[in-house]
């Protein structure tokens, strides 16, 4: 293996660049009918660790298939991973693939068939013999725990390389890796032990008016300093980072805050932090419960905050009502409102958030109601027309957006939407510059 050097403190780089490929297994994959997730986190989590990813390969779960693109991968790269075929039916060849193509034995662990065993027995379930299959690990290598189900990661270093095989499921894959494979790449000098870079994240102004703003600060530093932009449904993500580490990690972060200062508002976080995190935040810190009422987005705004561990400190709940007697009932949206307006309306939004507030009784509410479409729509409210409502402590508010695009797309961005205004409205309140309460629609 390449030696790693130690010449900056907290980060210990290679003397040459360390290959790495990874290799996603199974037919699923390959038929469509699983995302690869595991390109998108692991290439994500070796990314803020200084590593790109030098290649991944989807491979079928045939094992002849299996052994080439291994034999391939082993002789280019200094660490491969492999993703997937641990498991215990028969179309899971992997361990015994990359056994024959790396002269090892498997043998059967008996620590591991202890914890399938004990893990069928907290489940009540019946444990069939083929389960036993996952025990076997190579001769000269060692176990990675799996928490989250019955197959352990594998790890074996050998020929001067690093093999890493992990679990197909996203549950038990993903804790494996920053729990125990990244510490081990990081104390072995493959990766740096911190993030390489500084993100900021942004919301509220697109990709190419980003730069454009902030790009007289990144002058000043010339070559030293390496800018990447990255732009997500309802955020844009800003890395600054200096490869040669002509710049400090202290300059950096001196260099980022500035820029989240010009920024204003449009600055979300350092980091990864979603929008609704943020938002979870920021209610905590300022005791402050929150409630929902959708529509048209279905449940997604409420799940993006019950996706937060925690979330009963400051989310009191949420109520998806589709139709108009539910929203009556429920919200107590008077009923000659919905007659006059109609459902998809700045007024209605605006009863939704104020019923959803005063029945949960939350300091903060919001609401949104829309045409996502393909069908629906009229004349004066379109296909991809949202209203969106928030009631706060100090007043009420709608907007009216307009989302182009498939139903998915247009209840995303809704949600976003949502969130972002949210965010805004928490940000000024704890700095004591909320806005003063406006008439309905002013914000449309």
């Amino acid at each position: 293996m390449v030696s790693p050097s130690s010449n900056t403190p907290g980060r210990r780089k290679p003397v040459a660049p360390i290959r790495y490929e990874l290799l996603t297994l199974g037919d699923e994959l390959l038929l469509g009918l699983t995302a690869n997730g595991h390109l998108t986190f692991v290439g994500a989590q070796l990314g803020r660790r200084g590593v790109t990813l030098a290649r991944n390969v989807t491979i079928t779960d045939e094992a002849d298939a299996i052994v080439a693109q291994f034999r391939e991968s082993w002789a280019r790269a200094d660490v491969v991973i492999t993703t997937g075929g641990l498991g215990p039916t028969c179309d899971d060849r992997t361990r015994e693939a990359v056994a024959a193509v790396l002269g090892q034995k498997l043998v059967r662990d008996a620590c591991i068939v202890q914890c399938i065993v004990d893990r069928f027995t907290r489940l009540g379930r019946k444990m069939t013999d083929n389960n036993l299959k996952q025990a076997d690990c190579f001769e000269r290598g060692e176990v990675l725990a799996n928490a989250n189900g019955t197959a352990p990661g594998l790890w074996v270093e050998q020929d001067g390389k690093i093999l890493v095989m992990l679990p197909g499921p996203p549950n038990e894959l993903q804790p494996m890796f920053t729990d125990q494979v990244i510490p081990r790449l990081a104390e072995r000098g493959l990766l740096m032990e911190r993030e390489a870079y500084v993100q900021l994240r942004t919301s509220g102004v697109g990709e190419s008016a980003l730069e454009t703003k902030l790009q007289p600060i990144f002058d000043r530093f010339g070559p030293a300093l390496s800018i990447a932009f990255c732009a997500h449904s309802g955020h844009v993500d800003c890395r600054v980072s200096s490869p040669g580490d002509q710049l400090s990690d202290g300059e950096l972060h001196d260099i980022a805050a500035e820029c989240a200062r010009l920024l204003g508002e449009d600055f979300v976080c350092y980091g990864h932090d979603s929008l609704a995190k943020v938002c979870a935040d920021l209610l905590r810190a300022q005791e402050k419960k929150l409630a929902l009422a959708e529509t048209a987005t279905g449940g997604l705004l409420a799940n993006a905050f019950t996706d937060i561990c925690g979330a009963s400190k400051f989310f009191a709940g949420g109520c998806v009502c589709y139709s108009n007697e539910s929203k009556m009932q429920l919200l107590d949206v008077p009923e000659c409102l919905l007659a006059q307006h109609g459902a998809v309306s700045a007024e209605n939004a605006v009863a939704m958030a104020t019923g959803a507030a005063e029945k949960l009784g939350a300091d903060y509410a919001m609401a949104i109601t829309g045409f996502a479409g393909p069908c629906g729509g009229t004349k004066e409210n379109p296909v991809g027309t949202i209203y969106i409502a928030l009631h706060a402590p100090h007043g009420m508010w709608s907007k009216k957006l307009n989302y182009p695009g498939p139903r998915q797309t247009v209840k995303v961005r809704a949600v976003n939407a949502a969130l972002d205004w949210l965010r805004r409205e928490l940000v000024r309140a704890a700095s004591g510059a909320s806005l003063p309460p406006r008439r309905l629609g002013a914000m449309q």
